[in-house]
């Protein structure tokens, strides 16, 4: 076979370190852009923040004091960056530095002006947070006062420990007795005793072992209810909670020989019952989001507006500019100074993209913005990119962990999107239209005789929407409402 040399001509594309970088900054979330940023911060020295992540917090000095004023930062300097323009400066390795402009080397949309409370304000003293009072403190603090034997205390203290969050004690107390050393010559009656004890405390239906056992520590509890009613609430969560809980109320009259007055007033004491007493004393936080986005109402329509609070503030550190430019361009800052650049217009394209998404989908849902979920049109990421000019899997990029903040709370993009069903009408309906319409049917339906699935698609076939019972129950499904047997009262 011989060898010999062809030239050919052809195209591919090819990724470059800028487009990379562009398309990483799109996907991520607020949390992460920001921990992708302080990385970058970090590693690269020609990259600061003008705004201060840690402006609000309590700042010590030298000797411990609190600090009462801040001291001067970058963005207080910033504001003459128009008079002297030299500080501000970017050198790009071959000519002299000009007059940085917003889009090269300091980026930042509107600066919103910073309010300082008066130093005699009860506000402006620095809120330091309390600690939180655990389950097993709780308890513990009521042993303490409550028992004195040093040997009782140890027992009651071995089943706090045993206690799960909720509080419940879902280890058998022979389980318990077994791991426990022979010499101690610990007796299973002294855990009963111990258990009782803790049962005792507060909260009502603490070391309960079943949730049985809970709701009837808790009836036993409650002040000023009927002996009546007391015995048939502790009958019912004894002996038949598995029918109560189905909502089973004819087996249950039956069994209980009663009528529905008797049954609904045992009902009532029942339902003041706490199933998770140790709930209370969760410390997990609760997690929240920051909107991308800000959808308000003007004149003209719906506007749409970036959080100001979430977009950092950047610029090419002038200091290492000005060496740069002495240096005549060394090889390392040079490359460095160029990643700031790159990283500066990215930032700005990220939000640039994310703005325009989300004013093209708030113009195709204006319905929703004005009368709630149940005039959602359906969306597809295709339209949206067809609009703008973008590829489908930019949108997606976009519209993934971005929240916008609108009247009707805080919701996802990817919320807009959904699929359709087909109207008598010949139209479409989203199915989150669908969805809404179902928890409103729902909502006011009569507790006695609630909706059956085949019902609300009966319904919804009269408003000329034709969908499946089980794609009601799909839907139900997804909205967490449980089924017509379990939504019927007395």
């Amino acid at each position: 076979m011989k060898q010999t040399l062809q030239l050919r001509t052809s195209q591919h594309l090819a990724l470059t370190p800028q487009l990379q970088q562009s398309i990483r900054l799109l996907q991520l979330s607020t949390l992460e852009l920001h921990q992708e940023l302080e990385q970058i911060l970090a590693d690269n020295p020609l990259l600061e923040r003008l705004d201060d992540p840690l402006d609000n917090s309590v700042r010590l000095l030298a000797d411990g004091a609190i600090a009462t004023s801040l001291p001067a930062t970058a963005p207080d300097s910033a504001a003459d960056s128009n008079a002297s323009p030299e500080p501000e400066a970017a050198y790009d390795g071959a000519e002299a530095p000009e007059a940085a402009a917003p889009s090269e080397s300091e980026w930042s949309f509107d600066d919103v002006a910073r309010t300082s409370k008066a130093p005699e304000d009860d506000d402006a003293r620095p809120q330091l947070e309390g600690h939180e009072t655990t389950l097993r403190e709780h308890l513990l603090e009521q042993m303490r006062v409550s028992v004195n034997n040093q040997r009782d205390r140890a027992l009651i203290e071995l089943i706090i420990d045993a206690l799960n969050d909720n509080g419940y004690l879902e280890e058998p107390l022979e389980d318990i007795l077994e791991r426990m050393p022979p010499e101690l010559e610990i007796e299973i009656e002294e855990l009963s005793m111990a258990l009782k004890m803790v049962q005792s405390f507060d909260p009502a239906g603490v070391g309960a072992r079943n949730a049985s056992e809970c709701l009837a520590i808790q009836i036993r509890r409650f002040p000023k209810v009927p002996m009546v009613t007391r015995r048939m609430a502790l009958c019912i969560v004894e002996n038949h909670l598995t029918l109560f809980a189905q909502r089973d109320f004819n087996k249950l009259k039956k069994a209980l020989d009663c009528d529905d007055e008797d049954l609904r007033e045992a009902q009532v004491v029942i339902r003041r019952c706490n199933p998770h007493p140790g709930s209370a004393f969760a410390t997990d936080a609760s997690d929240f989001v920051v909107p991308d986005v800000i959808v308000k109402r003007s004149r003209n329509g719906w506007l749409v507006t970036l959080n100001h609070d979430v977009m950092p503030k950047l610029r090419v550190n002038a200091l290492y500019a000005n060496i740069l430019k002495q240096s005549k361009g060394d090889g390392s800052l040079s490359s460095q100074l160029q990643e700031a650049k790159w990283l500066i217009k990215n930032m700005r394209q990220r939000f640039d993209t994310i703005l325009r998404v989300a004013q093209a989908i708030v113009d195709r849902q204006r319905n929703f913005f004005s009368h709630g979920a149940v005039a959602m049109r359906p969306l597809v990421l295709r339209e949206i990119a067809d609009t703008l000019g973008l590829h489908e899997s930019t949108i997606s990029r976009v519209t993934t962990q971005k929240y916008m903040l609108t009247p009707h709370g805080m919701v996802e993009l990817k919320y807009f999107f959904g699929s359709h069903v087909a109207t008598e009408a010949g139209g479409e309906a989203s199915s989150t239209a669908i969805r809404a319409l179902i928890k409103q049917l729902i909502g006011a339906e009569d507790t006695k005789n609630p909706f059956s699935d085949s019902k609300i698609a009966e319904m919804l076939a009269e408003q000329g929407m034709v969908v499946a019972r089980r794609t009601v129950a799909k839907y139900r499904e997804a909205l967490k409402i449980p089924p017509v047997n379990l939504r019927k009262s007395l």
